[in-house]
């Protein structure tokens, strides 16, 4: 689905528009095969060139195309289970500003809501502040993720879930790391001119974000060591709890074994044993309570119960 977006300087914000105009925005939400289509129709690019801008999982990289600046890039938006970055792909023209996501993208709404007054044709400026927001976005991802493993357990609360839990944050650092690495790797071809002029304050602020997204790909790796180290001795204190619940079962069902045992044979219709003696339910008795205490004693002393 399209959006267009246009501001004037008497507007403080940005106002949806019905077509296509010089300056605008434009914001293609849930994007389909034919909304490339009509991106075509206004910027006379090649349908193949921006295909890929559907693909749930294409990798951060820019490309020149024309006299258009194409941008795919990864942000943190959980839209489906599984998935823990969303595909944004951004396309830089002098009259215009495309942003196509598969899905519904919070950081582009959040920035079209948040950002009054700003100029379309600023692309280098545009590209920084995008790119500045998902190192935030990544940033505080992270953060989130660290906070969840660094939560304290105790021994007696470790269950599977637990287990199940520290490996989904796994599985998000994962994706990030993923994202993160060409994401760096765009900004060093950026840093280096090849795509965009950039201005001395541009460079630091180019500087600044690799050095960002370095430290988010350093704390990323070292939560992953620590979530497979903890997991790892959770799944260690896990087993050792089924153990020693197996071994009370085995304990328990040895010593209710020798009554049973007992009983079972003086239940029997052939000649026993003190059958005839009128304290043959006692000597049972007494024979059942000395085996039993005997298995208890041993097992105490091997520590299985």
């Amino acid at each position: 689905m399209l959006e267009i977006f246009f501001q004037t300087d008497r507007d403080t914000e940005f106002q949806q528009i019905e077509t296509f105009r010089a300056g605008c925005w434009i914001y293609v939400k849930e994007a389909t095969l034919n909304d490339l289509e009509k991106i075509v129709e206004w910027t006379g690019l090649e349908l193949a060139d921006i295909r890929d801008s559907l693909d749930k999982y294409e990798l951060p990289r820019i490309e020149h195309l024309g006299d258009s600046l194409v941008l795919f890039v990864r942000h943190p938006d959980e839209q489906e289970i599984g998935a823990y970055t969303n595909t944004l792909t951004l396309i830089l023209r002098n009259d215009c500003i495309i942003a196509i996501s598969p899905h519904r993208s919070g950081l582009v709404e959040q920035f079209i809501a948040n950002h009054a007054h700003f100029d379309p044709s600023q692309t280098t400026k545009f590209i920084l502040h995008i790119l500045l927001k998902i190192t935030q976005d990544y940033t505080n991802g992270i953060k989130k993720v660290r906070h969840s493993i660094s939560e304290p357990r105790h021994e007696n609360l470790i269950d599977s879930k637990v287990i199940v839990t520290l490996m989904e944050n796994e599985e998000v650092l994962n994706q990030y790391l993923t994202s993160l690495v060409p994401m760096r790797n765009l900004l060093e071809t950026m840093a280096a001119g090849r795509y965009v002029n950039l201005r001395e304050e541009d460079v630091e602020l180019v500087d600044d974000l690799m050095i960002a997204l370095k430290q988010s790909e350093d704390v990323c790796r070292v939560n992953i060591k620590s979530i497979r180290s903890l997991r790892d001795s959770y799944q260690i204190m896990f087993t050792n709890n089924v153990n020693r619940t197996i071994k009370l079962l085995t304990a328990l069902t040895v010593i209710v074994t020798i009554p049973t045992i007992i009983a079972s044979i003086y239940g029997m219709n052939v000649p026993l044993p003190l059958q005839n003696s009128p304290h043959a339910f006692l000597a049972v008795i007494a024979m059942t309570v000395i085996g039993t205490a005997t298995a208890i004693f041993l097992f105490l002393r091997k520590r299985w119960l």
